[in-house]
């Protein structure tokens, strides 16, 4: 990784959609990736701070429902606290897990479980 920058949080995953136009309601509306880089009926890329996420359309329900992501850096404990000023319907707390990591998850509307966590500060 050339970038040193303590805060940043890289991720590339392909998760499954449902519906496109969904998906790109709740991830630009909610969670802030304002960036559309591509879309089309059977794919979208957002961006949003140096997070890419790339969705493909499915109409297998259990797929979404068995698939996650683990977003991981410094920026965690501001994102969480945008998501909780907005309301995010699925958003738990930020804690310390037992593997020793400070995590929050949501889970998109279509069951997608997105785990974000950090390092705890000390």
């Amino acid at each position: 990784m050339t970038d040193c920058n303590p805060d940043r949080i890289e991720v590339l995953p392909v998760l499954p959609s449902l519906d496109i136009d969904e998906t790109l309601a709740f991830y630009h509306g909610e969670l802030g990736f304002s960036e559309v880089v591509y879309q089309a009926q059977e794919y979208l890329i957002l961006r949003r701070d140096g997070m890419e996420l790339h969705f493909w359309r499915t109409d297998d329900r259990s797929l979404c429902e068995r698939s996650s992501v683990y977003l991981r850096g410094g920026g965690i404990g501001a994102l969480h606290a945008e998501y909780d000023a907005k309301g995010v319907k699925s958003l738990t707390r930020l804690e310390v897990r037992p593997w020793n990591m400070e995590e929050f998850y949501i889970h998109d509307p279509h069951g997608n479980l997105l785990r974000f966590g950090r390092i705890p500060l000390s």
